[in-house]
């Protein structure tokens, strides 16, 4: 194992770097600063919520500039907006560098990439239709936990493409192989482990800290975002995978309902979520 294996390595290398986002993220921004008419702090999380890396990179500049009068820890996207203004967002928290430039010399990697960005984003949506059916009034916390639940994930695609293209072929040829083996084998510690201590570099609110992590824990927020992810996930992978039929069954005890509706309540989403998450 090389030292560019090692966890702080790449703890390390995230915390300092600057974050690249989505194209059609940085394009949707330049136009709605283009828009006077449009452009509020509603227009622009519109276009934040589509985008794991952009949350993030928000949330993470928010952390690093409280004021000591900032008590309260902020986890919603608009409210954090209104926090910084607009204009101090557009000056400090650029929609830059772009993924796709970044993945430009390593073009096998960029389709895997926007995959994981399009399932966060439909595990997001999950998140928060079940947070609203358990009358959930913070839904929108729940809802960004599952959105970055896999964000370790997007940004080593983004910065170690090689690698994850080799954690991809690993799993490839061996189905039955768990994904943190192969991730150990090739970067040296699991995607979750990165997850958690960048979580923490970034000085991330501690409830999303809770709700992003599903260790075992039967709270039925943390249970929410960890079934929206599993079923974004495991649905990725095609309507017939093996692993559904278990989803809706544990869906159903969380929302209270026959794995048959939720089967049924799923599948009439399905449609719609793939059109509106679908990266451009």
């Amino acid at each position: 194992m090389s030292e560019t294996n090692g966890l702080e390595h790449w703890v390390s290398i995230l915390t300092r770097a600057d974050l690249p986002v989505l194209k059609q993220t940085a394009r949707d921004l330049a136009a709605l600063r283009a828009d006077d008419k449009r452009l509020d702090a509603h227009s622009v999380t519109e276009v934040i919520a589509r985008d794991p890396i952009m949350t993030v990179k928000l949330l993470r500049y928010l952390q690093r500039h409280k004021g000591r009068a900032q008590t309260t820890e902020v986890i919603q996207i608009e409210q954090a907006l209104l926090m910084l203004g607009i204009e101090p967002f557009f000056n400090n928290v650029a929609p830059q560098p772009l993924a796709e430039e970044m993945l430009k010399k390593h073009i096998a990697a960029l389709a895997p990439m926007l995959r994981v960005v399009h399932r966060s984003y439909r595990a997001s949506g999950y998140a928060k239709d079940w947070a609203v059916q358990l009358r959930d009034l913070h839904y929108e916390e729940v809802r960004i936990a599952a959105l970055l639940h896999d964000i370790a994930e997007i940004l080593m695609w983004c910065f170690a493409p090689d690698m994850m293209l080799e954690i991809r072929d690993i799993q490839q040829k061996d189905k039955t192989l768990r994904s943190h083996f192969a991730q150990e084998q090739v970067l040296g510690f699991a995607l979750d482990e990165l997850q958690k201590e960048l979580a923490v570099q970034w000085g991330l609110p501690e409830l999303l800290l809770t709700l992003m992590d599903d260790s075992g824990t039967k709270q039925p927020r943390v249970r929410n975002v960890e079934l929206a992810v599993n079923l974004a996930r495991h649905s990725a992978n095609g309507w017939d995978d093996a692993a559904l039929p278990d989803d809706y069954k544990d869906i159903g005890e969380l929302l209270r309902m026959p794995a048959e509706q939720v089967m049924a309540m799923v599948a009439t989403d399905a449609g719609t979520a793939c059109d509106i998450s679908k990266p451009h």
